[in-house]
């Protein structure tokens, strides 16, 4: 069986395959229909991008209120509000923030307006293809890093020197081949293609779909759907 984890990048989507044995793989995905290809072979496929989302209204998805407390600052930071659905549709930033806070009285952020079109293809994806629902999964990278170190959230920011060199000593435990990959990876792609962050991220993703498999837990406990029925929740495992 294939384990998969995906993070967003520049050049489209940067994926890590973990198999039963010790066999891994790495590879870029340019569009969601290439992902779609890739989890035809899966168990799983863990994916950093918002899934499930609101039409209207106040209310914060609960998943993402939940990996804010778990996380604690100051990586709460990285779980951003997620948009609701009609305004992935906005031609332009401002128009998507004003639409936004009319719907669900808040604006959009920058970060989120970025991964805006990220968002759209794999809503579509799933709406489109309901079979491919329990294969593809939310989560966020800190999360799983939180849930696997013992629920201990990464002090440092993922983009420096300490934040890589934690992150690595935590995912060792679980993946020895780690520092293998990221080098192979690193070679393979330019920096504008795919950042080491998010190489790290798409292996904890892959590392917590394979540690984690029959035994996955789900923030929050008792997710909500939205209206196309799709869950709003992040999985993760312990070790």
């Amino acid at each position: 069986m294939q384990y998969i984890g995906v993070d967003g990048c520049r050049a489209g989507w940067f994926w890590v395959t973990l198999s039963d044995t010790r066999a891994w793989a790495i590879g870029l995905a340019p569009d969601a229909e290439a992902l779609a290809a890739l989890a035809a072979g899966a168990r799983l496929m863990l994916i950093d991008v918002p899934i499930g989302l609101p039409d209207s209204g106040f209310a914060e998805r609960l998943c993402d209120r939940e990996a804010r407390a778990v996380l604690g600052r100051p990586r709460a930071a990285s779980v951003f509000r997620v948009p609701a659905r009609s305004v992935l549709q906005a031609p332009n930033y401002a128009a998507a923030s004003q639409l936004n806070r009319r719907l669900t009285g808040a604006g959009v952020s920058r970060q989120t307006w970025g991964i805006a079109p990220k968002i759209r293809d794999i809503d579509r994806l799933l709406q489109a293809r309901p079979a491919l629902r329990e294969i593809l999964r939310e989560t966020h990278p800190e999360v799983c890093f939180w849930a696997l170190n013992h629920a201990r959230a990464m002090r440092h920011n993922k983009k420096t020197a300490a934040g890589r060199r934690e992150r690595l000593v935590m995912l060792r435990r679980f993946f020895p081949d780690v520092e293998r990959l990221l080098e192979h990876a690193a070679t393979r792609y330019l920096r504008k293609q795919v950042a080491l962050d998010d190489i790290l991220d798409a292996t904890v993703l892959a590392v917590t779909a394979k540690q984690g498999a029959g035994r996955y837990l789900i923030l929050p406990a008792r997710p909500a759907r939205d209206a196309a029925g799709l869950p709003m929740e992040m999985l993760y495992c312990t070790p």
